[in-house]
């Protein structure tokens, strides 16, 4: 489908769909604190601040939006009709019990609440739930929703593509990690910017990244740094792109000169482990079940020892968001879900590898948006200086 700002008809639905989800679960409605469901449920997609902000959803009536009065403005582009406003933060009375006030409901979820105000909270209510409804709903993308993660997909996957291309003359003019990610990061973001930008403007929109090399390349979260790549090392980059508020990543592990057998052993195996993950979300086997699934490739492979953190993370309006790909999240895959795809094996001292890919769930099997690694086989993820 074709691209395009989620519109009115779109915060209407979802709102409706909160809706029944408050109503499911024997509530009022739901109060709505954290801004990537404010965003969901009114397109408000405004910096976070130490000010409250908050929407409530009712399951009957309309909603009302709540905002700190310097707000108003953005408050009125919404369309919403019920507007209310405090006027500064901290306040004589705290924002989000003044929420409370206004809402007048007793039977009430909200998705984030300081410690410092739970029994203040719960005395205003005679139901106080603490679960993040509106997470839950989120996680069923719609197709509009879908389309903005593809892509942002082809934006990421764009970065990788100058980066392979440009990366053997860079470093071989002594470029540094610092100079590799300033030239592709300049290339994509440039692209989405000149394509998109008018488009989505007042929506985030941006491309972040990473490169890292040789044995730094060995932590998963590594800073970029002024150093040079050198011969026979693995480079990681990692990079998130976003169009309209919505995620998608991709990323991959390129050796700088020849791949050695050790290395072509482990980036077969993480191949595996890629493969396995998407075997398994294909298949709707919990989040829990597909994490076990791919990195018990890696360690049928005697790689478990380099295995530092989970297969991947639902993405949306945040970048990483429920459902997670991990231990202890029993959530049962389903069409429409969102996923990243991380296969990393770090050996601290040595080196390390990582390769990201978006995967969406279909009713038939899994889409993956991210085709960087697809279009490179493994023995063309080279950086011939």
């Amino acid at each position: 489908m074709s691209v395009a700002p989620l519109d009115a008809s779109f915060f209407a639905r979802a709102r409706d769909r909160l809706r029944t989800r408050a109503q499911s679960a024997g509530l009022d409605g739901l109060l709505l604190l954290r801004g990537p469901n404010l965003a969901y449920a009114t397109g408000l997609f405004l910096s976070a601040n130490e000010r409250p902000m908050g929407v409530w959803i009712p399951v009957e009536n309309e909603p009302i939006l709540m905002l700190p009065g310097l707000e108003r403005e953005n408050a009125e582009g919404t369309g919403l009709n019920d507007l209310r406003f405090y006027e500064e933060f901290p306040g004589d009375v705290p924002a989000v019990l003044w929420m409370l006030d206004q809402i007048g409901s007793k039977r009430v979820a909200i998705d984030a609440l300081d410690a410092a105000l739970l029994d203040a909270a719960r005395d205003k209510v005679s139901l106080l739930d603490l679960t993040d409804h509106a997470m839950a709903v989120r996680t069923i993308k719609e197709p509009e929703e879908i389309a903005l993660t593809e892509e942002a997909a082809r934006f990421a996957d764009l970065f990788l593509t100058r980066l392979h291309a440009t990366a053997a003359d860079i470093i071989s003019a002594n470029g540094t990690e610092a100079d590799l990610m300033a030239d592709a990061m300049v290339h994509a973001r440039g692209a989405l910017f000149a394509q998109h930008k008018q488009a989505f403007a007042g929506t985030p929109m941006g491309i972040t990244a990473s490169v890292h090399s040789g044995p730094r390349a060995a932590l998963p979260h590594g800073a970029v740094l002024e150093r040079v790549p050198q011969h026979g090392e693995t480079l990681i980059a990692g990079i998130g792109a976003s169009l309209g508020g919505y995620h998608a990543e991709s990323g991959v592990t390129l050796i700088v000169g020849e791949i050695s057998g050790e290395q072509r052993r482990i980036m077969q195996a993480m191949e595996a482990c890629n493969d396995a993950a998407i075997n398994a979300c294909a298949e709707r086997r919990t989040c829990t079940q597909a994490n076990e699934a791919a990195l018990g490739t890696l360690r049928d492979a005697d790689l478990g020892d380099a295995v530092r953190h989970r297969i991947g993370h639902g993405m949306g309006l945040a970048g990483h968001e429920a459902p997670w790909l991990a231990p202890g999240d029993s959530t049962v895959i389903q069409a429409n879900m969102i996923f990243s795809n991380e296969p990393g094996v770090y050996r601290p001292g040595l080196d390390g590898y990582r390769t990201i890919n978006t995967m969406v769930v279909t009713e038939n099997g899994v889409d993956i948006p991210s085709r960087f690694q697809a279009n490179t086989p493994i023995d063309e993820r080279v950086i011939a200086i």
